[in-house]
């Protein structure tokens, strides 16, 4: 009888119109699809209506006449691939993205790690604060306080050195100490914040995963080594190939606060590159070809890693 009825049913909503049986559908879940429309419309304000921008890439766009009636100039935009400029600029964004990633993507697993062998709820609650509240500070407010630490004639790291008999250090004027600066930096203010993802990763791992191990005799490092890391592993894969295409992008907010004429050579990197190209020079036909390239091989990063996360990791974002 159940099944007769359940077969009548199916073919009475068969019967419905299509349209009507997804009116019906987009009703039924009316609060939630509310909820989801501020996203909805500001990702596409905000990320799909600018690539209408792409094509200034080819054209020789000029403000007057706006990106629909400027001339079409095809590939000339993109005489950057041959100025030996660039490729300096493209250098110095592969050399500090690449530290900032090798030093930078580990630190929140560690962090996570350390954390989740804390015993002391309260000690353990204040690390997690004091690591995390430098997410929600400026980076201008940031470079403020670099500024402040490292000047050369009153920063507090001088007059530190001075007082131990050492000579002082224009860390801001020198090319040496830049890319160390901006490394350090970024992981202070990010580390924290990140460490939170790994945490709730090993919070929902199994007990019983730990009492086995201990069971068998393996220590806490033991434990680490062959429950948690690889407990969170899916969630480090993801996190990597989240991670992977921001090394086009090294943070025009970190970064151009920080510049000035003399680190400049090694501060230079594709975001400031841009900026200073198409608004503070006019060039705005060149700064969306560089644009629209470091997008390219954005979208080529990501998909690379994606597939071999999926081959090596049994893990895919898509």
């Amino acid at each position: 009888m159940n099944i007769e009825t359940s077969k009548e049913t199916i073919i009475a909503q068969k019967s419905i119109p299509k349209y009507k049986r997804k009116f019906k559908r987009i009703w039924k879940y009316r609060w939630q699809l509310a909820m989801i429309l501020p996203g909805f419309l500001l990702v596409f304000l905000f990320n799909y209506m600018p690539m209408v921008g792409i094509q200034v890439a080819f054209k020789d766009y000029n403000i007057f006449e706006g990106i629909w009636t400027s001339a079409w100039v095809g590939f000339e935009n993109f005489y950057f691939l041959t100025d030996a400029e660039f490729w300096d600029v493209f250098s110095n964004t592969i050399w500090l993205t690449v530290i900032k990633f090798v030093f930078g993507f580990p630190a929140p697993i560690i962090l996570a790690l350390l954390l989740n062998e804390v015993r002391n709820e309260t000690f353990k609650k204040w690390v997690q604060t004091l690591t995390y509240m430098p997410h929600f500070v400026s980076w201008i407010v940031v470079a403020y306080v670099i500024e402040a630490l490292l000047s050369e004639s009153s920063g507090l790291i001088n007059e530190l050195l001075v007082y131990l008999g050492m000579d002082r250090i224009y860390f801001m004027g020198s090319e040496e100490w830049f890319r160390p600066i901006i490394v350090i930096s970024s992981i202070w203010k990010e580390v924290g914040f990140s460490a939170i993802i790994y945490l709730a990763a090993i919070a929902g791992l199994n007990p019983q995963l730990y009492e086995a191990a201990i069971v068998d005799g393996a220590n806490k490092w033991k434990q680490t080594l062959h429950v948690t890391i690889p407990g969170i592993m899916p969630t480090i894969c993801i996190m990597l190939i989240l991670t992977i295409p921001n090394l086009m992008n090294a943070g025009f907010d970190q970064i151009y606060p920080l510049q000035n004429p003399i680190n400049l050579p090694v501060s230079e990197v594709i975001d400031t590159y841009v900026v200073k190209t198409g608004l503070n020079q006019g060039y705005y036909g060149p700064a969306t070809a560089i644009g629209l390239m470091t997008s390219i091989v954005q979208l080529m990063l990501v998909v690379g890693a994606n597939q071999l996360s999926k081959k090596y990791g049994n893990t895919r974002l898509f």
